[in-house]
């Protein structure tokens, strides 16, 4: 499948809209059918419900383009063939990725992800970087966040046989400095990834997008070291919301980067102590890389009265509630309660979140 260059360039504008997320930016492609088709919607949607979105000027797009070129950077969007079939079964996937180096590498079969802290032990690190090894000679990328400690001890190892380092910033943010030597054999050897636009400077909102970009190109996600209250298990988390494997390297209780790891196979984890555990898991696990074929705008209306979008809100809480369980509530189809939903998000209130859910 590729993409007209037109619908390419709407589908980035529409993605770099104000208060369009990936939840709304995939609901809007599936009411209208394209992203020209929803931006040129978006005035009457807004303006009916109640708020402002508006999208960014087209040269504003032209110069995020013109920057990627520069850098020697690859735009790749939802529905293009390039797309990484693993992310794109994730609900929903992120719009768009600009990519550094070879982004071939984002379809290879059977990627695994490897995080952990980064103020990491120096056994902790060793572990990272021999168990990339071990995959990389097995035949499988190793996709990590480009942190300092494990993260980067994880892309050290798989280097020579395919690693992937998913960003907060933009592409061309080296981040962190301490890492610009290991950015720079990355982009050379490897692939570089972000959905963030072109000189964007990591910011700590970035971190937990970034995450879950990192748990959806990657079949199982393994985490080495890590603190209670740390990113990586915010990325073991979304694995597992994700349908991916969730593993863990067990560690001394003594040591505090161990409690995330020992808790984690507390709750369910698989225990990981080499290569042979990964593979084990991975020829039980079931077939991932195909997208949902629910489509909750099926039969959808045209236009949504004030007076429902009042009704719809009016049954929002703080608490994440179903979409479904919003329909059985009103005794209206889904598909209603999806477009008012999407309405409502455009206008500001309301949040919608992945897995059906909305929240105010």
């Amino acid at each position: 499948m590729s993409l007209d260059p037109a619908e390419r360039f709407a589908r980035l504008r529409l993605a770099r809209t104000e208060r369009i997320g990936p939840v709304a930016f995939d609901q809007l492609l599936k009411r209208f059918g394209s992203a020209q088709g929803a931006l040129d919607a978006l005035p009457g949607l807004v303006r009916r419900a109640g708020g402002a979105s508006t999208p960014p000027s087209v040269q504003a797009v032209e110069a995020e383009m013109a920057a990627g070129d520069r850098a020697g950077a690859r735009l790749i969007v939802v529905g293009d063939a390039a797309y990484p079939p693993l992310l794109a079964a994730v609900d929903p996937p992120p719009p768009v990725l600009w990519t550094l180096g070879d982004p071939d590498l984002l379809s290879r079969p059977s990627p695994v992800a490897v995080v952990g802290a980064r103020i990491a032990s120096a056994g902790g690190q060793r572990i990272a970087r021999g168990l990339a090894q071990q995959l990389g000679q097995a035949g499988h990328v190793v996709v990590s966040g480009l942190a300092r400690g494990v993260d980067a001890a994880a892309h050290e190892g798989s280097l020579p046989t395919g690693t992937v380092a998913v960003l907060g910033g933009g592409v061309d943010d080296v981040y962190p400095p301490d890492n610009a030597a290991l950015y720079a054999r990355i982009r050379a050897e490897g692939c570089i990834v972000s959905e963030s636009p072109m000189g964007a400077r990591a910011q700590a909102r970035d971190f937990p997008r970034r995450n879950r970009i990192i748990s959806g190109l990657s079949r199982g996600v393994v985490v080495v070291e890590a603190e209670i209250r740390s990113g990586s298990l915010i990325t073991a988390r979304l694995a597992a919301e994700q349908g991916r494997d969730v593993f863990a390297v067990p560690g001394s209780p003594l040591d505090p980067r161990s409690r995330g790891p020992n808790d984690l196979i507390r709750n369910g984890a698989i225990l990981c102590e080499g290569l042979e555990d990964i593979q084990r898991a991975f020829s039980t696990l079931r077939s991932l890389g195909e997208p949902p074929a629910d489509d909750p705008f099926r039969d959808a209306p045209g236009q949504i009265p004030d007076a429902l979008l009042d009704r719809v809100a009016a049954l929002l809480s703080p608490v994440p509630t179903p979409r479904d369980e919003l329909a059985r509530a009103l005794d209206l189809p889904v598909a209603t309660v999806a477009a008012a939903l999407l309405e409502l998000d455009l206008a500001g209130r309301a949040t919608l979140l992945p897995g059906g859910l909305a929240s105010l």
